[in-house]
């Protein structure tokens, strides 16, 4: 949590920050990735057989690289609005007997040539978990046991045994399962009311925590503060031992999913609109609180938290999903990424798990061509945080004037506090180094900053990213905006530069 306190502009900002003020763990989780069977994410992305890039499977060993480098810990998988027609069958057993399918989310034709076997065979790769999306759309129950069956049963049954025909003998595993995505939209093939989807995602969570008790469940929220939100968690978050076998500690429900994106023409709006996403966290985690007391769930059975498992600077006009949705990302975006992740340091004992949608090429900070990988402006923020923000969050309080203008949406104006300088720290797991993060969103001024908490002649490590301008980009052969490292003896008082992410770790 970041305490806030506006001073005028006039007077010198102060943040206050100590090691020993922890809060909340962060769960590894909030750095997920998501990649769906949309534009090049996967086919010319992550799956690109031929090319030299590419080794013996397809994969490209570049895009692997760049996943280790993030150390990305879980990725969703296959969407999105993709999985509401895609039947996992037609992507298992001999590629030359896989079916192509209409594809309906994105308008397109699915060659099933990149299917569950060769998804989890790149996670291995990659080392990092996956967490499958069911169809609720025109899928079934039998079908989705089918699925969990085939990646998960060590018995001598018949989908365990169509995964060992397959090549695979051992079960793969897969911990995390989502039950639908989006399924409130009128985008989505199957559309449900809220009571409709409360009463199929409890029936299915119970069936599938009978074949699997060990998997974890995750509903299919909206935006968080919606009425969609209220009722489903109210008709899910139940406790009910039929389909827990015999287990007092555990739920049908592990996480809530919601989803949000964000994007302004103009910079201020466009960086600063990732509050709004806090907002939204902080009602949802008292809507699961709301069904825990009028349920009468357990205070033995672990609470419910928040799967983020959509959320990125996009705007559909500029970057048409049926397109590719392929933005091109500004270093103003690339301020918003650093305030979306800042948020979910700060909001860190409410969420499991948080996917930027997408992990390549789609609203990505990552793009391929034949030949390389375009780190976007987004692809920094995302880096310093994943690399150096784990641990435990800190509690931190912040004293600076306030961006009073327009916001986007409009909603937060008056509902959420709108400092120049957004800000969250963590120390990491063994307690030795603290992080702490700035970004300052004004584009025409640098603050300068007391920092309590760093003693003087301190070893200061800075990280900055910032640009010329909040419009610049990053094309192949020229990164405008990049990772700066310098060094700061935490003598006086320092200075964010204007439009800036700042990051200064020293020991704890």
């Amino acid at each position: 949590m970041t305490t806030f306190t506006r001073i005028p502009e006039s007077e010198q900002p102060t943040i206050t920050v100590s090691a020993a003020h922890k809060i909340s763990e962060i769960n590894k989780n909030i750095y997920g990735g998501f990649a769906e069977h949309m534009g090049r994410c996967i086919y010319g992305g992550i799956y690109d057989p031929g090319n030299s890039l590419s080794d013996e499977r397809g994969f490209r060993k570049d895009v692997i690289d760049v996943m280790k480098e993030l150390d990305v810990p879980v990725v969703r998988y296959p969407g999105g609005n993709f999985v509401a027609t895609y039947h996992w069958l037609d992507g298992v057993g001999p590629r030359e007997k896989r079916p192509r399918r209409p594809e309906l989310a994105w308008i397109g034709v699915e060659t099933n040539e990149f299917g569950t076997d060769e998804f989890l065979q790149w996670c291995e790769v990659v080392g990092t978990e996956p967490y499958f999306a069911l169809n609720f759309g025109t899928g079934t129950l039998d079908e989705a046991l089918g699925w969990v069956e085939y990646c998960n049963s060590s018995a001598s049954t018949y989908y365990a045994n169509l995964r060992r025909a397959n090549g695979r003998e051992k079960p793969w595993n897969v911990k995390y399962w989502a039950l639908g995505n989006e399924m409130w939209g009128p985008w989505q093939v199957g559309q449900m009311t809220q009571e409709d989807y409360a009463k199929t995602a409890y029936q299915w969570a119970k069936a599938i925590k009978l074949l699997d008790p060990s998997v974890e469940l995750i509903l299919c929220g909206k935006e968080g503060p919606t009425s969609w939100d209220a009722y489903v968690l109210k008709e899910c978050i139940k406790f009910d031992l039929h389909g827990l076998g015999g287990s007092t500690t555990a739920s049908l429900i592990s996480m809530h999913s919601i989803h949000i994106y964000t994007a302004a023409k103009e910079h201020l709006p466009n960086a600063i609109a990732p509050r709004s996403a806090e907002r939204a966290i902080e009602i949802t985690a008292s809507l699961i609180d709301l069904a825990r007391i009028e349920n009468k769930v357990p205070s033995s059975v672990a609470r419910q938290t928040i799967c983020f498992d959509e959320w990125n600077v996009w705007d559909p006009v500029r970057a048409p999903g049926e397109e590719g949705a392929e933005e091109k990302y500004t270093l103003s975006d690339a301020l918003s990424i650093a305030t979306w992740l800042n948020v979910f340091i700060r909001q860190s004992r409410h969420l499991g798990m948080a996917n930027i949608a997408q992990s390549l090429n789609v609203i990505s900070p990552l793009l391929t061509t034949p030949t390389t990988i375009i780190k976007q402006t987004t692809y920094h923020p995302l880096y310093l945080f994943s690399r150096y923000m784990r641990g435990s969050a800190l509690a931190v309080h912040v004293c600076c004037g306030t961006y009073d203008g327009p916001t986007k949406p409009d909603w937060m104006r008056g509902t959420v506090d709108t400092p120049w300088l957004d800000v969250s720290a963590a120390v990491d797991e063994k307690g030795e180094w603290v992080s702490l993060v700035v970004v300052n969103f004004s584009d025409d001024r640098g603050w300068e900053t007391k920092v309590e908490g760093v003693k003087e002649w301190s070893d200061v490590v800075v990280y900055t990213v910032t640009g010329s301008g909040v419009d610049v980009v990053n094309v192949e052969g020229k990164e405008e905006v990049g990772i700066q490292e310098s060094k700061w003896d935490g003598k006086g008082a320092f200075t964010f530069p204007k439009h800036s992410m700042t990051m200064l770790r020293w020991k704890a």
